[in-house]
């Protein structure tokens, strides 16, 4: 990262935290003529300071990385590729000073468009309602799920405390390796609470929690890795709820919904931690060249619970793969995204077509994998394939999702699925982007939407590959 991008963090860290300059320069024991300098992009930045700097104001270290300032511009050019903004003539060079000179204001102005895309989405959804029932009800413009995402991308998806908390339940529940399950119903029984299984009926919980008979019962629809997983769920939110609370940041927040779904989340990882424990899991995935498949026998875990294991693998020391991972429905809605890999997410779209995690729904239950390049010429190496949830009998429904897992193409090797794959030939990547208005590839015969400051001009004689393709004359 450049010195610049350095000063201009360190000048927004402090007037976050309404310091003058003589006030920081003091903290970090040089002068404040020196700290002007730094902040001016006229003097380096150390490495001493920096820790300092992380140290003083209990910030982590990776939001002076460059992956950051790249993933908050690739946001900002997917928030000014909304057709509002055309004819502004807003350039990518415009957003990337803005993100480093002013990553605060850029994070306001993502908070404010996520804000503004929410209402907008409420109010069609509540006209649609006024149109079909003759009534609706206003809906919170606050999404949830965005600040909790926005939570765990921050934290690359690795909470040191709850892999600490799971560690320590092994320790005082004497799990046995072999059967967690029942080690975990023992550990439970012990602190008078119960656990049975209960036959399924109409509009019963997949898992419920008495407090007043000390019971967790889980449903007979549950598959027993689902058992294993929601008793581990619920074993943490009774076992480690202080730490959920902490590792989930409530007090940062803004709503109830947001911090009870952070529980939620928080719980999810825990219980992953508890039934593939970090270590075991991390040698495993090396040993078995990250088999997802055989990984889910040998721990009891679906093919989706040990995608997203993979992806918490940040131990400092004892890292996995840096892996992305995406999960979407058969409309292409994500309903789940992380990435350490570099590759940008869509957070105000869908994603791009050509990516084989659509694909997935063309072969259900195989593994399909892609070399794939992005616009900004970073090469990946990408595996999908779609899982399929079971929730009752015949009569119910069987929601499947597409799931996509990958990592920069250097690191392909590490995992079984590229063998057979030319690795070298990257010439013969897919090409694929971001959202169609980010992506700047105007020969795409799957583009649906003009790219962003590029204006749109038909002839309606001539016909590309698309609507949207030029054709030379």
């Amino acid at each position: 990262m450049s010195d610049a991008k350095l000063g201009a963090k360190v000048r927004s860290l402090r007037r976050r935290e309404r310091l003058t300059q003589a006030a920081l320069a003091e903290r970090l024991g040089v002068s404040a003529s020196y700290l002007n300098l730094i902040e001016n992009n006229r003097r380096p930045l150390t490495a001493a300071m920096l820790l300092k700097l992380a140290h003083e104001f209990h910030i982590e270290l990776a939001g002076f990385a460059p992956h950051e300032d790249a993933r908050l511009v690739s946001e900002l050019r997917e928030v000014f590729g909304d057709p509002l903004f055309e004819g502004e003539g807003v350039t990518a060079g415009d957003l990337g000073e803005l993100a480093a000179a002013s990553p605060g204001i850029a994070r306001a102005i993502l908070n404010l468009y996520r804000g503004y895309k929410s209402q907008r989405e409420s109010a069609e959804a509540f006209a649609e309602g006024l149109a079909r029932h003759g009534h609706g009800a206003a809906m919170r413009a606050a999404n949830p799920t965005e600040e909790v995402n926005d939570l765990v991308q921050r934290r690359n998806n690795h909470f040191a405390e709850l892999e600490h908390a799971a560690e320590t339940l092994w320790r005082e529940a004497r799990l046995d390796a072999d059967d967690p399950y029942g080690g975990l119903i023992a550990f439970m029984k012990k602190r008078g609470t119960d656990v049975r299984v209960e036959r399924a009926a109409e509009g019963q919980a997949m898992r419920r929690y008495d407090k007043k008979r000390g019971l967790i019962t889980l449903s007979e629809v549950l598959p027993p890795r689902s058992r294993r997983f929601q008793l581990a769920h619920q074993v943490g939110l009774l076992f480690a709820s202080d730490v959920l609370d902490a590792a989930g940041s409530l007090d940062e927040l803004s709503s109830d919904a947001a911090r009870s779904l952070s529980r939620v989340v928080m719980a999810n990882y825990f219980a992953a931690a508890v039934l593939m424990p970090y270590h075991s899991f991390l040698e495993a995935a090396r040993a078995s060249r990250y088999d997802i498949e055989l990984l889910a026998h040998r721990y009891g875990a679906s093919f989706e619970q040990v995608c997203h294991r993979m992806t918490t693998l940040g131990r400092p020391g004892a890292e996995g793969i840096p892996l992305h991972f995406i999960r979407i429905d058969i409309a292409g809605n994500i309903s789940k995204s992380f990435s350490s890999s570099g590759i940008r997410m869509p957070r105000f779209s869908g994603a791009c077509p050509r990516w084989n995690v659509h694909a997935a729904f063309l072969t259900p239950g195989m593994i399909r994998v892609q070399l794939s390049r992005m616009p900004d010429k970073n090469n990946y190496f990408c595996i999908a394939r779609t899982v399929r949830r079971d929730s009752g009998g015949y009569n119910m429904p069987h929601t499947v999702h597409s799931i996509g897992l990958g990592c920069e193409v250097r690191h392909a090797k590490q995992m079984v699925y590229s063998d057979g794959v030319d690795l070298d030939n990257l010439e013969a990547a897919t090409p694929v982007g971001v959202t169609c208005r980010t992506c700047e590839r105007l020969d795409c015969e799957q583009r649906v939407f003009p790219p962003m400051h590029v204006p749109l001009v038909i002839d309606e004689s001539v016909r590309g590959v698309s609507f949207y393709t030029p054709v030379t004359k």
